[in-house]
C-alpha cells in the first residue's frame, strides 16, 4: 500500500494507485470501527491505556471532547508503517553493515553485553538501559542516513516560494527526498561513508529519515525502541553471515533488497 500510494496518481480501476486509494479505505474503516469501540467503552467510564486511547483524547487535555477519527485513524496507519515496514528495513540493511565492518560488531556487542550483565536474571531492559546504547543507536542513524528505510514525502506549498531558482506556486505537490538531504556534505562530509561516530548534533533538518518539526514521524520513539531491542537481543546471541554480499537494493519509496537478504545465522549459545 505504501509504494503503491507513491505511484503515478491514476485513480482508475487497474492501476496500482487505484488498489492503494482502496487498501487505506479499507485499513482506515478498520481503525475507525476500533475507535468508535474505544470510545463507547471510554464513555461508559473503562479506563483505556493503549496507544489509540491516547491519541483519541490528545488533543484535549481536559477529556471532554474527542479529536476527529479522520486524524486518529491517518496517525495510526503512520504507526502501523513505522512499526513495522520501515524498522525491518532499516535493520535488514544495519546486519548487512555490521557484517561488513566487524569492528562495528564488536563495539555494538560490547555495548549490549555491557547492559545485559548489569540485569538480574529475568530482568527486562527499562529506559535507563535504552540511553546507555548511545553506539547501537548512531549506528542505526548512520544506516538510516545513507540508505533510509523510506525515501521522501509529499507537501503541499503554502504559499508561493522559490528555490535553487525555481518557483513553486501556493497550492502544488513538492517531493522532498531524504536521501539527497541526509548527504549534503556541508552537514556531513565525505557522505558516502559509512561512520557511526560521526553523530553528535547534526544542524537542524539536515538528517530526516523520521521528518520534521509538527509532522515529524508518531512512531519514531516507537521504531527506536523496537530496533534497539532488536539489535541487543540479535549481537548477544548470534554472529551471521551475508549470503548476497553484492545484493542491489530495488530503489522504491521503500528499498528492497533484490534477493530477498539472505543470511545465516551462528547461534553464540548453541
Amino acid at each position: 500500500m505504501t509504494v503503491r500510494l507513491h505511484s503515478m496518481p491514476i485513480y482508475f480501476p487497474g492501476t496500482v494507485f487505484y488498489h492503494a486509494k482502496k487498501s487505506a479505505e479499507a485499513m482506515r474503516k478498520l481503525v475507525q470501527q476500533l475507535i468508535r469501540e474505544k470510545k463507547d467503552a471510554m464513555s461508559s467510564g473503562i479506563q483505556m491505556h493503549g496507544i489509540l486511547s491516547h491519541m483519541i483524547l490528545s488533543n484535549h487535555p481536559s477529556a471532554s471532547r474527542f479529536a476527529s477519527d479522520t486524524k486518529i485513524s491517518t496517525l495510526s496507519t503512520g504507526i502501523v508503517v513505522s512499526g513495522f515496514t520501515t524498522p525491518a528495513t532499516a535493520l535488514a540493511i544495519v546486519m548487512k553493515y555490521i557484517v561488513e565492518t566487524p569492528k562495528i560488531y564488536e563495539k555494538i556487542r560490547a555495548e549490549q553485553l555491557e547492559i545485559s550483565k548489569s540485569k538480574k536474571s529475568g530482568e527486562t531492559l527499562n529506559w535507563e538501559d535504552f540511553q546507555k546504547m548511545k553506539y547501537t543507536w548512531h549506528t542505526l542513524l548512520e544506516v538510516m542516513r545513507i540508505i533510509p528505510p523510506f525515501q521522501g514525502a509529499f507537501r503541499e506549498a503554502l504559499s508561493d516560494f522559490t528555490y535553487e531558482g525555481y518557483t513553486i506556486p501556493k497550492g502544488w505537490k513538492v517531493y522532498w527526498t531524504i536521501t539527497t538531504t541526509n548527504k549534503n556534505p556541508e552537514c556531513f562530509p565525505e557522505p558516502e561513508k559509512f561512520d557511526p561516530t560521526r553523530f553528535k548534533s547534526p544542524p537542524p533538518y539536515s538528517f530526516v529519515p523520521f521528518g520534521g518539526g509538527l509532522r515529524v514521524c508518531p512512531g519514531k520513539e516507537y521504531a527506536r525502541l523496537l530496533m534497539l531491542i532488536f539489535l541487543h537481543n540479535l549481537v548477544k546471541n548470534f554472529k551471521w553471515e551475508v549470503l548476497a554480499p553484492n545484493e542491489n537494493m530495488i530503489g522504491t519509496v521503500i528499498p528492497t533488497p533484490a534477493q530477498g537478504f539472505p543470511i545465516l545465522l551462528q547461534n553464540l549459545s548453541a
